[in-house]
């Protein structure tokens, strides 16, 4: 606990000295460029030619990931401002309206279970991704590409334990996001059939989960070291069982800093945004 708290008062002075642009600015400008790449992403997919195709898949793949996974991970931990009011509203949008998830129940099992209970077997660990009845080959490399479709499915589930007025809001959020990208892709891209644009968004939902689901198993894999009955003190649970990963521009941009190459910094103060936990590690 001294450890803890010596630490904690250094980042604070770190955080009180740092501007609004260091705390959310750099983030929220990341989050604010991947919309405006939206338009040129659908723009490209009317092109007959292969590269420019190509180009529009690649554009969409990356906004939609930057989306879902930094945006959903920042708006969880209410790490895009310090209003908790615009936490709320942020949360909403990019997990039930951009991931096709509920918030209140994504919010839960990342912020409550997982970093409560990080790499404990049953709890915390990588076993939101458990698929035992499948080929090793098949899980690893060829189930990832069903995450985009498996998601809602997941959402639905869970809405059963919340309040019908929450479930009634997340199924309206889910419907409208998943829509709007099919009507984009018929009405901008000139998709001509329902099922060449459904293949389309199911490729580039999926163009980064094999990135990401690798990345949330070896980070997360359940240690019995880590056993709820005799888990380490939170200073070492976080140093010894989350790692950085080297840098890596592409998912530095769409999973952030706080997933790739700073998750022991996300792990130990997870309320600090992405461009925090590097300038504070």
């Amino acid at each position: 606990e001294a450890l803890m708290s010596e630490l904690s008062e250094l980042v604070q002075r770190v955080v009180k000295s740092s501007s609004w642009w260091e705390r959310h600015g750099v983030d929220i400008s990341i989050l604010t460029c991947s919309f405006l790449l939206l338009p040129a992403g659908f723009l490209c997919l009317r092109s007959a030619q292969t590269i420019p195709f190509l180009v529009g898949v690649l554009t969409l793949g990356v906004v939609h990931h930057t989306l879902t996974v930094k945006g959903s991970h920042l708006a969880s931990h209410n790490a895009l401002t310090e209003s908790k009011s615009w936490g709320k509203v942020w949360a909403i949008f990019f997990i039930e309206l951009c991931s096709a998830f509920t918030a209140e129940q994504g919010t839960y099992n990342h912020v409550k279970m997982h970093h409560g209970y990080t790499n404990v077997i049953g709890l915390g660990d990588s076993s939101t991704w458990k698929l035992p009845f499948l080929n090793r080959y098949v899980y690893m490399f060829i189930a990832p590409l069903a995450v985009p479709i498996i998601t809602p499915l997941v959402a639905l589930d869970l809405l059963k334990h919340v309040e019908w007025k929450t479930a009634l809001r997340t199924l309206c959020c889910m419907f409208l996001g998943l829509y709007c990208h099919y009507w984009l892709l018929l009405h901008v891209s000139g998709f001509q059939s329902p099922w060449s644009a459904l293949l389309c968004m199911l490729l580039t939902r999926s163009l980064l989960a094999h990135p990401y689901i690798h990345v949330n198993i070896f980070q997360h894999i359940g240690l019995p070291m880590f056993a709820a009955d005799r888990k380490p003190k939170r200073i070492h649970l976080m140093s010894l069982g989350v790692l950085n990963l080297p840098r890596n521009a592409l998912l530095d941009w769409s999973f952030g800093h706080s997933l790739i190459s700073c998750h022991v910094e996300h792990h130990l103060f997870p309320s600090l945004s992405d461009n925090m936990c590097l300038k504070v590690r």
